[in-house]
């Protein structure tokens, strides 16, 4: 099950039909998606081998001298050696560390699988709502049609919206946060500071935090987008595991032209690097799905800008 509105079954007089009780590829019956390990266990634990397979991919793409691969890195490996403030055993562990903080307090929060909504109901209600008389009782127009809309509402539209929605609470969360941390001086050199020790990012050092800014930009990000967008147990799991894996790509060190979530958003690696620059360390605040927060509120940098801004910076 993805979409989780209460739907009441009061009033449900709309005539059955098939299509309500056919379900879609992704949809499984089953009670647990792996057996003896239920749904809230998994949405907790999911993230954290999504995490470290991208970053395996990525570290294997560091360490095999491709050549058709130096094309698409942004920094060469001399760079992360020389200007990076943490070596790669310190961000190892420290990335561990968040890791298992983070997994506990997902787990004391972990909540008991919800009853299983009632899918039909759901479905017969939207489409008694799609059919309903105009004012004037002439029929509407829709109503023949209404019970695939419902379909495709209930499973499709609505589910989509919500991980949509999801997302952008994310993105406003951390974007805000992130830019404080860059504003005020005491967080900045308490906290964040000790990510931006890799002035070179890499693939597993995305979530190289403090614990404290971990617990409150990503874990406390992701309770709040859950409740908001109001997701079901197995919509978390992939929210969090696709979350995961873009903040992951976001610091893999690879302009990639194939990577899907390069070519689906504009925050990319590419972007998030700049970020990571003294030259952009004021810019580029959003992360990790859409840059409209750094567009609508004038922080936006790219390569472009850069380059503009290096001829003035050389004559000061």
């Amino acid at each position: 099950m993805f979409s989780t509105y209460n739907f009441t079954t009061a009033s449900l007089n709309h005539p059955d039909h098939p299509i309500f009780h056919s379900h879609p590829l992704y949809y499984s019956d089953a009670r647990s998606l792996i057996p003896l390990f239920s749904d809230p266990l998994l949405a907790v634990f999911a993230p954290l081998p999504a995490y470290w397979l991208v970053s395996l991919l990525f570290h294997l793409f560091d360490i095999s001298n491709w050549t058709w691969l130096q094309k698409y890195r942004i920094h060469d490996s001399a760079e992360v050696a020389s200007r990076n403030r943490a070596t790669r055993r310190q961000v190892l562990f420290a990335v561990l560390f968040q890791q298992a903080l983070q997994t506990a307090l997902g787990y004391m929060w972990l909540s008991e699988a919800p009853e299983r909504a009632d899918h039909v109901a759901a479905m017969r209600t939207i489409a008694r709502f799609l059919s309903f008389p105009s004012v004037f009782g002439v029929p509407s127009p829709i109503q023949s049609a209404a019970p695939r809309l419902a379909y495709l509402l209930y499973w499709w539209f609505i589910p989509a919206t919500q991980l949509l929605v999801a997302m952008v609470v994310l993105d406003t969360w951390q974007y805000f946060l992130h830019r404080a941390m860059h504003i005020n001086k005491f967080l900045f050199k308490h906290l964040h500071s000790v990510h931006h020790r890799l002035y070179v990012p890499y693939a597993f050092g995305a979530l190289y935090n403090h614990p404290m800014e971990g617990f409150i930009l990503d874990s406390l990000g992701a309770v709040l987008s859950e409740a908001i967008a109001h997701l079901s147990i197995r919509q978390a799991m992939l929210f969090f595991v696709l979350s995961t894996c873009k903040t992951v790509d976001d610091h893999c060190g690879y302009r990639l032209p194939f990577d899907p979530f390069q070519m689906l958003s504009g925050n990319t690696a590419d972007y998030h690097d700049i970020h990571h620059q003294i030259i952009g360390i004021k810019s580029n605040f959003s992360q990790p799905w859409f840059i409209h927060w750094d567009v609508i509120l004038g922080t936006r940098m790219t390569r472009q800008d850069i380059e503009e801004r290096r001829p003035k910076l050389k004559a000061l």
